[in-house]
């Protein structure tokens, strides 16, 4: 193994773990306080399990990717990009053909944590492919 791919994933692990906790905190605490009487589809811990999940996998296979020697991952980045966004049609396809009365909080649980994952995805991966050019 390349002790830069280590040292990178080790360093995105840890960052994503810390991340996944601070917005769980924030996002329990704001449903706690403000979404009391809301009745929801998916338990929010799901939704936090699913988006580290989908953006460790897809961290690690352009980190792994990179490391071996293939500079020009962009085009793997928008290939796992894509599966990432189909990937979470599957996630939300039991609440979209559910009878489920209240949808739109499940959906908003789901897409505002999806977009900070993806930032800090997009930011990471343009944080190391910088330091090598």
């Amino acid at each position: 193994m390349n002790p830069t791919f280590l040292k990178r994933e080790l360093n995105f692990l840890l960052l994503i773990t810390v991340l996944s906790l601070v917005l769980y905190g924030i996002h329990s605490y704001l449903l706690s306080y403000f979404g009391t009487e809301l009745k929801l589809f998916f338990p929010v811990w799901q939704i936090y399990v699913f988006h580290f999940s989908v953006t460790t996998l897809l961290y690690t296979v352009v980190n792994y990717k990179f490391s071996t020697g293939k500079t020009d991952v962009f085009i793997l980045f928008m290939a796992s990009t894509f599966i990432k966004m189909f990937l979470s049609i599957l996630f939300l396809l039991p609440i979209i053909l559910s009878d489920f009365e209240k949808k739109q909080p499940d959906i908003f649980n789901f897409f505002i944590p999806y977009f900070l994952y993806l930032a800090f995805e997009v930011y990471s991966i343009t944080k190391f492919l910088q330091k090598s050019s």
